[in-house]
């Protein structure tokens, strides 16, 4: 049996007195690249947070690696929404990735060697090293983004969470992380990245979790992307949302 890399159980967070999410129950294998789809105000960010500490829930369980985050907090990796950053400050995009590493520097957080030639590496892995001297607030969106990747490489991480990573970027930025993204899972790494696109769903992603405040599935792409599932994450009013069912149905029907 492949062990599990993060498990959750009974998890709920309020809002106040709004359930955002609601008795979460899953549990991820490692070297899986897992997407996490809902609609929006679903709580995948609010997932994503509490299962970082930066949201504390009101009842529930949540290990990796078998132990609580607190003890393995240098193997997860967070990737933000790049709405998050104030792109105005005035730093290079090789600093932006150098923080990345501050979890290893020591204490007085001089940049090693080492340091340098890691956040050099990562410039590299999400094609940006010609950037790396770039004032940051200068970068298009996708290359912003491509800067928020490398900043969560630099942290060698075993597991990372990435919340939106293709929001607001083109196709050939898009192509690069995904093939990055593979990368890392051929070398032992799990990612769970919040997404919205259900028509890429099958080629991206070999574990899901639909997400609706309440656990609609969890499991392999194959298994639980169908129209059930999708409509009862999404509701049945939408005619994309149809269409991307429909083709989930004659994909485990063999007609695609």
């Amino acid at each position: 049996m492949t062990p599990n890399i993060l498990e959750v159980e009974q998890l709920t967070v309020n809002y106040e007195k709004t359930s955002v999410l609601w008795d979460i129950n899953f549990a991820i294998p490692e070297k899986k690249i897992v997407g996490i789809l809902g609609p929006n105000g679903a709580g995948k960010s609010t997932l994503l947070k509490t299962l970082l500490g930066l949201l504390q829930p009101l009842s529930g369980q949540i290990s990796f690696f078998g132990k609580p985050l607190s003890q393995v907090r240098k193997k997860v990796g967070y990737v933000p929404q790049r709405s998050s950053v104030d792109w105005d400050f005035p730093i290079t995009a090789f600093d932006l990735v150098m923080m990345g590493r501050y979890g290893k520097m020591g204490l007085l957080k001089w940049a090693s060697k080492e340091d340098k030639e890691a956040t050099r590496l990562a410039l590299e892995q999400v094609e940006m090293l010609s950037f790396a001297n770039r004032q940051i607030g200068e970068l298009s969106g996708g290359q912003q983004q491509r800067l928020f990747i490398a900043r969560a490489l630099v942290q060698d991480a075993d597991i990372y969470l990435l919340d939106e990573p293709f929001a607001g970027i083109d196709m050939a930025t898009e192509k690069t992380l995904v093939d990055l993204f593979r990368t890392l899972r051929e070398k032992g790494k799990t990612l769970l990245i919040v997404h919205h696109n259900l028509a890429s769903t099958e080629q991206y992603f070999d574990w899901l979790i639909l997400l609706n405040t309440c656990l609609i599935a969890s499991g392999p792409v194959e298994e639980v992307f169908n129209q059930q599932n999708i409509w009862r994450t999404y509701g049945r009013s939408s005619i994309l949302l149809d269409e991307a069912a429909i083709k989930a149905k004659n994909k485990t029907s063999g007609l695609v």
